[in-house]
């Protein structure tokens, strides 16, 4: 079964998806293709697994792993105060994990919603203009290089 999972790995190897991070141990990181919150990002494993459960024991260990390190790069490169993170695979039955930064600036009315509850088609869609800073920071983060927030 082929996925937007498995679509967007295949991406990332050719080098021709816009919003790679970058390629992590586990897999890859990407930018959302809509910008729900900013920074909002995916990490998707290569080789594609249908779900976490799939993973051996070492492989599950490094995938969750990458996440975190995925989550603290968020949290050092937009000032986030916390990474809300989900992994569902119903639609797309792929192993996938969405980090998603949030904000103490956020509205009173969205700072308790998860995202899916958001209008997504309202969100801005990726694009280097406007994310690729965040993109740049993350990028350096997560090769280990330090770039402050902000």
């Amino acid at each position: 079964m082929t996925t937007a999972i498995h679509r967007l790995v295949d991406r990332c190897r050719a080098a021709d998806h816009p919003a790679i991070v970058a390629r992590l141990r586990s897999g890859w990181a990407v930018l959302g293709e809509r910008q729900v919150f900013a920074g909002y990002c995916l990490l998707l494993p290569d080789p594609v697994v249908p779900h976490l459960n799939a993973l051996a024991n070492d492989a599950r260990a490094t995938f969750l792993d990458d996440m975190a390190t995925l989550g603290d790069a968020l949290i050092a490169a937009t000032g986030a105060i916390r990474i809300n993170y989900a992994m569902f695979g119903n639609a797309e039955p792929a192993l996938h994990a969405h980090l998603f930064p949030r904000f103490g600036t956020e509205a009173a009315s969205t700072r308790e919603l998860q995202p899916w509850a958001l209008d997504w088609n309202a969100a801005p869609p990726f694009s280097d203009a406007e994310h690729g800073e965040v993109r740049r920071r993350l990028r350096a983060l997560l090769s280990g290089g330090s770039t402050p927030p902000g």
